[in-house]
């Protein structure tokens, strides 16, 4: 398994979770049929905005995706950018008992 930073997490106006690894491609990443796709204008990873799922399900989910398509472990460093995301939910997203999600 080959290891990757996450620069940023990122929740755009529109709801979608945006996690941009820091030097990893994903671009093949809808194949894996999990609803995370990849954004080549940002070089990020994106899940739909939620609706039954909470973003750390999604945060979850985009690493696994990672993890089982790519055999690409992603990972929050200090050096992560958190954008538009407040603290608590910050600490939930970093969280992995919140990633309860199927993939996750």
């Amino acid at each position: 398994m080959t290891d990757d930073a996450i620069e940023s997490v990122e929740i755009r106006e529109d709801g979608r979770l945006f996690v941009k690894p820091t030097s990893q491609n994903f671009s093949l990443i809808y194949r894996a049929a999990l609803e995370v796709g990849w954004d080549p204008a940002t070089k990020s990873l994106f899940s739909p905005k939620p609706r039954e799922w909470t973003y750390p399900m999604w945060f979850g989910q985009i690493l696994a995706a990672a993890a089982t398509e790519y055999g690409v472990r992603l990972s929050l460093t200090p050096h992560t950018r958190w954008i538009n995301i407040a603290g608590d939910l910050q600490s939930k997203i970093a969280d992995p008992a919140q990633w309860k999600g199927p993939a996750a």
